[in-house]
């Protein structure tokens, strides 16, 4: 009799599926908007806690982002792949291979350096919250991100940015996002740490504005001498601060000591952080195999009261020698012996914290983070201004897109922006789009993407040329004339922006005076021949003139 109910109940549901009374896609498994399998790390003042049972939180973690081969390198160049990074978390293969070795080495936590953001990370995520391990991302990515060379907080980093935010912050295992990891690493470029902290304040407003879960967003430094002080009291100074902070920390290496690595002179001077402070990256590897001793020390009574653990660099064995597996001809994970020593000390750490709310009772209702604290002065080794960069505007700079007469499309040789920036920047004045992280000063454009920005002063050559009409100031492929732009903006933002364009002086420089006379000869011929030989005397010139 239960056989004929079941056949008969299949019969039924094989009918209703086939009519279309019930829709395959009515049965869809999907993970759900929140995955919850793991409780929330969560800051208080200068520790994290674990959200559901109040403990004190120390990681034990690894560095997870393998890279790619010489050979895949040269696909990339083809553009047979996507982009110039692995993302592990959207490839199921790899992280499901991965995980059990995590769990056996012993980590609660992985350090991801670049995520595809329009790729799915459920599968490994879930997996990751199943076997209690947490992970820490980096919102940047090797294509987008903020430069120490050339620093600026603009359009196209702020979208990478909240589209790593908006793409994985559903995931409860998600622990917190760095903004930036070694933007400054010495006293040349400090200037770029105004940038780094703009971008802190702006996606802890992104997932304010969109009721996100707090997740913290951090900061991971080297330890360079010159900088370590000012640069750890930047990023917690002002209104706008970090909600942790990590050292790629390599002091202690082989068979060293608390004492002589220097591990106790940092403990000293960051006992009274105000946030959670801790090794974004740890594990010198002059000595092979690397016997991880420091794990002892990191996770012993000196250090906790302090620090809260961090990842090792790192788990893929590979050009750089830093790693603890290898992945053989047949995909297989052969241990390496640092795996060995890793694992070992990782089992034997047993850190002792202290539960939120003992904390809370040592700190006061008003934790030390609270405080606002000055930011360092400038001086010969620190040239980072206490202002910080506005929030960059979508809409301001698409005005420019939308309404320019010149517009230019990415360039494939990115050394052609250098050329183009500083040819145009002779002619006209691009103090609007600089961008000064020493003085605290950024042009009204500056947060606009690099095209825009060259879009932007190549038009106020064409606006200066009473000729112009139909035809850019400067011929190349990637470069090109806007005809929406012969009729008047609809929006009265971008008519404004158009007409502080139309206004902009002219300004020379006496280095170019050659470039000069030949936008000269161009503009008097005004033959589309001309403006090509133009281009190629351009190019000529910039030649030339980098011999003399």
């Amino acid at each position: 009799m239960n056989i004929m109910l079941l056949l008969l109940n299949i019969f039924i549901t094989y009918f209703m599926f086939a009519s279309g009374v019930i829709k395959t896609e009515d049965f869809k498994l999907e993970y759900p908007t929140s995955i919850s399998d793991l409780p929330a790390i969560e800051v208080h003042g200068d520790k994290f806690f674990n959200s559901m049972t109040n403990e004190q939180f120390f990681m034990k973690g690894i560095a997870y982002q393998p890279s790619y081969s010489m050979n895949d390198l040269k696909l990339l160049e083809g553009g047979a792949m996507d982009t110039k990074y692995i993302d592990p978390l959207a490839s199921p293969d790899l992280c499901l291979r991965d995980i059990p070795h995590l769990v056996e080495l012993g980590v609660n936590t992985i350090r991801v350096y670049a995520i595809d953001p329009t790729k799915s990370h459920d599968v490994c995520m879930k997996e990751l919250a199943a076997n209690g391990i947490y992970v820490l991302l980096d919102l940047s990515e090797p294509d987008n991100s903020i430069s120490r060379d050339s620093p600026t907080w603009d359009v196209s980093v702020y979208q990478r940015y909240k589209d790593v935010v908006d793409s994985m912050h559903q995931y409860s295992n998600v622990l917190g996002f760095f903004a930036g990891n070694e933007v400054t690493n010495d006293i040349t470029n400090t200037d770029a740490s105004p940038f780094v902290k703009a971008s802190i304040r702006d996606i802890k407003g992104h997932i304010s504005e969109n009721g996100y879960r707090s997740i913290p967003i951090g900061y991971s430094t080297n330890d360079d001498i010159e900088t370590r002080e000012n640069l750890a009291q930047f990023f917690i100074c002002g209104d706008s601060v970090a909600d942790f902070y990590g050292i790629n920390m390599y002091e202690w290496c082989g068979y060293s000591s608390y004492h002589s690595s220097g591990y106790d002179q940092r403990t000293k001077e960051f006992k009274d952080y105000p946030v959670p402070i801790f090794f974004s990256e740890f594990g010198c590897n002059s000595v092979r195999p690397r016997p991880f001793t420091e794990v002892e020390a990191l996770y012993g009574p000196h250090m906790t009261k302090v620090w809260s653990g961090g990842p090792a660099y790192m788990y893929f064995e590979e050009e750089n020698n830093y790693g603890v597996v290898k992945i053989d001809e047949d995909n297989e994970v052969v241990h390496l012996k640092d795996f060995d020593f890793l694992k070992d000390e990782f089992s034997r750490a047993k850190p002792k914290g202290i539960t939120r709310e003992e904390h809370t009772r040592k700190q006061g209702s008003d934790p030390r983070r609270k405080k606002r604290r000055e930011c360092p002065a400038i001086s010969k080794t620190w040239k980072a201004a206490a202002t910080i960069p506005d929030t960059p505007s979508q809409t301001k700079c698409s005005c420019l897109e939308e309404s320019l007469p010149c517009l230019v499309q990415p360039f494939h040789d990115p050394s052609r922006y250098k050329d183009y920036f500083e040819y145009v920047c002779s002619q006209v004045d691009c103090s609007d789009i600089k961008a000064d992280g020493e003085k605290g000063q950024y042009g009204e454009f500056s947060d606009c993407s690099t095209n825009q920005k060259l879009a932007l002063e190549i038009s106020k050559m064409y606006y200066l040329d009473p000729k112009s009409s139909g035809t850019c100031p400067i011929v190349d492929g990637q470069i090109h004339y806007n005809t929406k732009s012969k009729q008047a903006p609809q929006d009265k933002r971008c008519a404004a922006i158009i007409k502080t364009v139309r206004s902009a002086s002219k300004a020379t420089n006496g280095d170019t005076r050659q470039l000069h006379q030949n936008s000269n000869e161009r503009a008097s011929s005004g033959s589309r021949n001309a403006a090509k030989w133009f281009s190629l005397t351009l190019a000529l010139g910039i030649l030339m003139f980098s011999f003399v």
